[in-house]
């Protein structure tokens, strides 16, 4: 189900959204990240992502945010996913102002694609793409904290000084 903009904007100002996070590696176990072009996050590097649509199971919104991140068809499937956790992301801004801040409830799962698999990534939520390996990921102050969250926790714990508690 699609929301006209004043409908997801009450939707956003009353309640958590749900989103599922692919932490995406390739064959050298590095990890594809997004630069977004849209708030929250904006201008972060980012996995892809996206919320779960009303009336909508995880396992379709899954096989959907597959197709919208990464523009792939795919046999992977959640439960061949690893689930990583649930994870909160809190935003002081919106998808359409700074008036309202923005809840998710993320379900994270990582995936392994080839990137003969990744041909024509979509440009409509990050304007580039790119593959880091986890030390330069967790260094990089365009990394956002929260794909950062996803990785190790003592390793995270060294680094998020980076962020000085900045959450956009």
């Amino acid at each position: 189900m699609w929301l006209d903009d004043d409908t997801f904007k009450a939707v956003i100002a009353n309640t958590p959204l749900i989103s599922i996070d692919l932490v995406v590696r390739n064959e050298n176990g590095e990890v594809l990240l997004g630069k977004r072009l849209n708030a929250p996050a904006k201008d972060y590097w980012f996995v892809p992502g996206g919320r779960i649509r009303k009336d909508e199971t995880l396992d379709q919104a899954f096989v959907r945010i597959l197709q919208e991140e990464l523009g792939i068809e795919s046999d992977i499937t959640r439960s061949g996913a690893k689930f990583l956790g649930v994870f909160e992301h809190f935003y002081e801004d919106n998808v359409f102002d700074n008036e309202i801040s923005t809840h998710y409830i993320v379900l994270g799962y990582e995936i392994s694609i080839y990137n003969e698999q990744l041909n024509m990534l979509p440009c409509f939520q990050h304007g580039e793409y790119q593959y880091f390996n986890i030390l330069t990921l967790l260094a990089n102050r365009e990394v956002h904290c929260f794909s950062k969250n996803y990785f190790d926790n003592q390793t995270y714990d060294f680094y998020k000084n980076i962020c000085n508690g900045a959450v956009k």
